[in-house]
């Protein structure tokens, strides 16, 4: 019998806020059982295992970082899409270190296929739409962005710019102007 008041979105949503609190990678099923102060095994008829956990965690996050990248990019194009997608990614992940991470965790393909991480690549494109990028290049900027974004935001997050200057702030328009750039001058295929 299911412990009364437990859901297994409400499990899902405590493993979330637990991995913002002490890393992804320490979210198991122990763990959130202590957090309610129940015996593992209550939390079974719910959860699988903890690869169902963090499996659900992400997927969790993968949609709040859709949602939001939505809305962010409703009614922007060409810089001002690249600018407000980048900052939900910088956002996300300063506010939500854990879910960030959990965002990033491997699917199986089927999952991954359903989740909104198809919707982020979608939100992806559709910024370099103001670029008239063809593919393969579209494909090509999409990871140049990605490797970017999510370089640039763990780095940060690791206060591996916290002792010098400028200002990460600074650094961040910079480079956000300088894709800008580059988006708009794509190189030409050999």
């Amino acid at each position: 019998m299911a412990r009364a008041g437990l859901t297994t979105q409400r499990l899902v949503r405590a493993g979330a806020e637990l991995a913002d609190e002490v890393g992804f990678d320490q979210v198991t099923v122990s763990a959130l059982a202590r957090r309610f102060d129940v015996k593992v095994a209550s939390l079974y008829s719910h959860l699988r295992n903890s690869q169902d956990l963090k499996t659900r965690i992400a997927l969790l996050a993968l949609e709040e970082m859709a949602d939001r990248a939505a809305d962010a990019l409703a009614g922007r194009s060409g810089k001002d899409a690249l600018a407000a997608f980048a900052n939900v990614c910088r956002d996300y992940a300063r506010a939500h270190p854990g879910r960030y991470a959990a965002a990033r965790h491997p699917l199986d393909d089927a999952t991954a296929a359903g989740s909104a991480g198809v919707r982020i690549a979608q939100l992806n494109r559709a910024v370099l739409r103001g670029y008239d990028l063809a593919e393969p290049d579209q494909t090509h900027a999409v990871r140049l962005l990605g490797s970017v974004f999510h370089g640039y935001v763990s780095l940060e997050t690791a206060g591996g710019f916290a002792h010098s200057v400028p200002d990460s702030e600074e650094t961040w328009v910079r480079i956000l102007d300088a894709l800008d750039s580059l988006l708009r001058n794509w190189p030409a295929r050999p």
